[in-house]
């Protein structure tokens, strides 16, 4: 069955960074465009990068243009953000999701189960 598993997530100060890792399986992960998204509790989740099958085209949201960096490893099955810059309001816990086509549409069929990115002093 597929299943992400995201890591990655914590504590850090304004300025600071992390990485944020989604280990993917049951799926031929290299076939599929795969999303960051991230949800505040009473407010929608809202995309925040999006990247095609084969890494070469990537999408973000304005918020974090400049600053965060998604990218993905098919030989590791894996896909990561890499978030710099880290502002109080990029709190918020951090979902990966599985595209449903090659190439990013807004649609997915599978999410992972999440991590919470605080940022804080």
């Amino acid at each position: 069955q597929v299943q992400l598993v995201e890591s990655g997530g914590g504590l850090v100060q304004p300025g600071g960074s992390l990485r944020l890792s989604c280990a993917a399986s049951g799926f031929t992960f290299s076939s599929y465009a795969m999303s960051w998204y991230r949800q505040v509790p009473g407010k929608e989740r809202e995309l925040v990068a999006a990247i095609n099958y084969g890494g070469g085209s990537t999408n973000y949201a304005g918020s974090v243009k400049g600053r965060f960096t998604i990218s993905r490893d098919n030989a590791k099955n894996t896909l990561y953000l890499q978030m710099n810059s880290l502002k109080p309001e990029d709190t918020a816990v951090y979902y990966c999701a599985k595209g449903r086509f090659m190439w990013f549409a807004r649609e997915n069929d599978y999410w992972g189960q999440g991590t919470q990115v605080t940022v804080s002093s």
